[in-house]
């Protein structure tokens, strides 16, 4: 039961509301006091700035809710459905995935990194700028399918595109 005090409220009462409730557990009263700029915040929706000078691409521009409409998920695999096996294995794999291919790939990619899983092999997707001399990209390339394919005890497949920079991947400016 929330009901709101009218009493005493302070010149500002737009900035915060403070509500008086009681706990069904507890059987105790207690004030809960909320922001105003705090409730109307949501999760993965990126904030405007003044100048409009925060760059976005594509995918960082589709909300959330647009998932499977105009947006994928960043990971493919079938673990997930009815009666799926290694649920909790394949998601610290992916974890892992992305921790070691940000610090071996250290800024290199552009875009976030596709994890996709068929049958029993990993393949790793995503954009690379063209900063690195090509013979050191491949590699990165045969040196990141080896020790996966070790780590994990999979085939592991990167399937990598390159960019001129990163000004190339940006969408709009938010």
């Amino acid at each position: 039961m929330n009901i709101l005090l009218k009493q005493n409220l302070p010149r500002y009462a737009w900035q915060q509301q403070c509500y008086l409730s009681t706990s069904p557990i507890v059987h105790s009263w207690f004030v809960k006091l909320t922001n105003v700029t705090q409730v109307n915040t949501e999760a993965a929706v990126p904030k405007h700035t003044r100048k409009r000078n925060y760059p976005l691409t594509y995918e960082q521009r589709q909300f959330p809710k647009l998932i499977g409409h105009t947006k994928t998920w960043n990971t493919f695999n079938t673990s997930n459905l009815r009666d799926g096996k290694r649920k909790a294995e394949i998601v610290s794999d992916d974890l892992f995935l992305r921790q070691f291919i940000y610090g071996t790939w250290h800024s290199l990619f552009v875009s976030e990194l596709i994890i996709k899983r068929r049958h029993n092999m990993v393949i790793l997707s995503g954009l690379v700028t063209r900063t690195i001399h090509p013979r050191r990209m491949y590699f990165l390339i045969g040196y990141t399918e080896e020790i996966l394919s070790a780590l994990l005890k999979t085939p592991v497949k990167m399937e990598i595109q390159t960019v001129e920079n990163k000004e190339d991947v940006i969408f709009t400016y938010w």
